[in-house]
């Protein structure tokens, strides 16, 4: 346990140093702390291709064609989950090149098959909600299409008579 002139101290000390502040020193430590890049604010890691990430962004919107930003996010979702499925093959590996004993490479390795599991679901809840949202506007857009000739239609024809009962719920 500390002494109180310890954490008074340690307090002191707290207050000299407060990190990088250059631009320059802040991107050299921004990512210290990173050790597999599963839970990495920044998608593409030093030491990975760029160009590679972009390309799949790019596939993956030529194929979905989004049209909505809600359809963007889920293409880009999936375009990272599949980027960091990527990566996680390559980490694997290293697991198995790197760990000596398999006391070490067990645990390391059900980390790596959980986290897989969470990026597969991610990419397929992904995939199934821009399906859903694609399949509904394909709908909506032949109904819309309907009403439309419905109207150029009931223009040139008589007048209908109203009904009754819609006109009745709106009065009252």
């Amino acid at each position: 346990m500390a002494t109180p002139k310890q954490i008074e101290a340690n307090r002191r000390n707290a207050l000299k140093s407060c990190g990088p502040k250059t631009p320059e020193g802040k991107a050299a430590v921004r990512l210290n702390s990173l050790r597999n890049g599963l839970r990495a604010r920044t998608v593409v890691l030093p030491g990975e291709d760029h160009l590679s990430f972009e390309e799949l962004c790019r596939d993956l919107e030529v194929e979905w064609q989004p049209q909505t930003r809600t359809e963007q996010f889920y293409v880009e979702q999936m375009a990272v989950s599949q980027w960091k499925l990527i990566r996680m093959e390559t980490g694997e590996a290293d697991i198995f090149r790197g760990a000596a004993t398999a006391q070490v490479q067990l645990p390391l390795l059900d980390r790596m098959w959980q986290a897989q599991c969470r990026l597969e679901r991610s990419f397929a809840r992904a995939q199934r909600e821009l399906e859903h949202l694609q399949d509904s506007q394909q709908n909506m857009a032949p109904a819309e299409a309907v009403d439309e000739s419905d109207r150029n239609s009931a223009s040139d024809a008589e007048p209908r008579p109203a009904n009754l009962t819609s006109i009745g719920t709106l009065l009252f």
